[in-house]
């Protein structure tokens, strides 16, 4: 055996593995891979965030809390110096990875009801909570799933953020959960193999899910349902209830929703009417702003400029249902 051959060997490996370490810790101390947000099954909401995690990706903390809500601990009730609200909603009210802690919708309402309610001496409170109870693609279904799971947490207010595509929603399932890469049930052995697994392996298409997705009878008559029904708990716990209705980017435009979106909309509308409940639609809101697409991170996301709109136009629906709403 020749002295190079030897040389390879003697220092090719402890190479090769220097090489693979690094490239593990620069996946996981600049991107946060090897360590993702991990899902729980459940068979009436579907799935949820596993409680009790605190993660960084891509730069950008993400705290879930023991009742698998974005938001830091709680006590199961608020104290009669708090005033508790809670934000139930999907990926836009969540935040993903894209979003950092303080910069999630129910951070900043908690610094606008903050500043129009504990800076008044005249109102009983010293401090504001909003509650953050969402995941990715949840619907009304699975919202109202979590809410008679877990109650409503002594909130006086719940703020149910839903989009269009939310109208459609099928029902609550959990087969993603562990067979879909962007709802793992654990963590990866490393954040080499998660990147590999994530990007350059097709992901498998899931029979069931398929079948759930293929849901027929009338889908926005269960969604409205369970919308009514989310107001029903809150009013069983004396509670408020506000709606609040964000569009996709597509139907700001001309022609804007289409015809079978109207007919959902329309419907939802006499839902709020027939029931008395408090409705923000920001279809309307968006589209009379100068550059409304500009608020938007990709089709149905919100940017930090869309989420400073919406806080705005939340942040007056939540005081006009607060008691003694007058002396704030």
């Amino acid at each position: 055996m020749s002295d190079g051959i030897k040389i390879v060997m003697l220092w090719g490996l402890p190479l090769a593995i220097l090489i693979v370490f690094l490239f593990e810790f620069g996946l996981r101390w600049r991107f946060g891979f090897g360590n993702p947000l991990v899902y729980i099954a459940n068979p009436n909401i579907g799935y949820c965030l596993a409680p009790n995690q605190d993660v960084w990706r891509f730069g950008n903390r993400i705290v879930i809390n023991q009742y698998s809500m974005r938001s830091e601990a709680i006590a199961p009730q608020p104290d009669e110096k708090t005033l508790r609200l809670l934000l139930l909603g999907d990926s836009i009210a969540n935040g993903g990875w894209w979003t950092a802690q303080d910069e999630t919708l129910s951070a900043l309402l908690r610094g606008s009801i903050t500043n129009a309610v504990v800076s008044k001496s005249l109102t009983p409170y010293s401090q504001v909570e909003v509650l953050n109870a969402s995941a990715n693609s949840w619907g009304p279904r699975n919202e109202l799933a979590y809410v008679q799971h877990y109650g409503m947490f002594g909130a006086s207010v719940l703020i149910l953020l839903i989009n269009t595509d939310d109208l459609f929603a099928t029902a609550p399932t959990s087969v993603q959960v562990g067979r879909d890469r962007n709802y793992p049930d654990r963590k990866p052995p490393l954040a080499i193999v998660e990147v590999i697994g994530r990007y350059l392996i097709a992901q498998d298409p899931i029979p069931e899910l398929q079948q759930v997705q293929a849901e027929r009878g009338d889908r926005v008559g269960k969604n409205l349902e369970a919308i009514r029904q989310i107001q029903t708990q809150t009013m069983e716990t004396h509670s408020q209830f506000l709606l609040a209705l964000t569009p996709l980017l597509r139907e700001i435009d001309e022609p804007g929703p289409r015809d079978y979106e109207l007919e959902a909309r329309d419907r939802l509308f006499v839902l709020t009417q027939e029931h008395q409940i408090a409705y923000l639609d920001f279809l309307p809101v968006f589209r009379a702003l100068e550059s409304p697409d500009a608020l938007y991170r990709d089709h149905i996301h919100l940017n930090g400029d869309g989420n400073a709109v919406v806080i705005e136009h939340l942040n007056c629906g939540v005081l006009d249902l607060l008691p003694n709403q007058k002396s704030f």
